[in-house]
């Protein structure tokens, strides 16, 4: 049984989180730089059996591609192409960022670490990836 990442992808900052052995919770792991994501998941499948990468798709309120789009196809084709034999899943992301500000908040964490911007992104990712999760454990 592989693990699965789950990928908050920004132009600057990426969000990770990653699921226990059997596919049933998605914890923050980390943030990285953006130009470093691709070198970190080869990394992390090297250490760990890594069956697929769950990616946000931005989408707008109307379901169609946003701004923000170009750059996680751009992210997802360069992906692809470094790793091979690894599921990548598109998973859409709408207010997972919204989500995420609520949760730290209701987590009581102080305000400062509340407005680290890499808490953000690294729980968006969880809230991205438990999506995906639920659908499959719905299948």
């Amino acid at each position: 049984m592989g693990r699965i990442l789950g990928i908050d992808y920004g132009t600057k900052r990426v969000g990770v989180a990653e699921t226990d052995d059997f596919k049933l919770i998605a914890s923050p792991l980390t943030t990285i730089h953006a130009k470093d994501v691709v070198t970190f998941i080869k990394n992390y499948a090297e250490q760990y059996e890594l069956e697929a990468v769950v990616v946000g798709e931005p989408k707008g309120l109307n379901n169609q591609k946003t701004d923000a789009s170009e750059f996680v196809d751009q992210f997802i084709t360069r992906l692809s192409r470094s790793i091979k034999g690894i599921k990548i899943i598109r998973e859409d992301e709408r207010f997972t960022s919204k989500i995420a500000a609520q949760s730290l908040m209701e987590s009581g964490l102080k305000k400062s670490k509340r407005q680290e911007k890499g808490n953000l992104d690294k729980v968006s990712a969880a809230i991205i990836l438990q999506s995906y999760l639920d659908k499959l454990s719905r299948t």
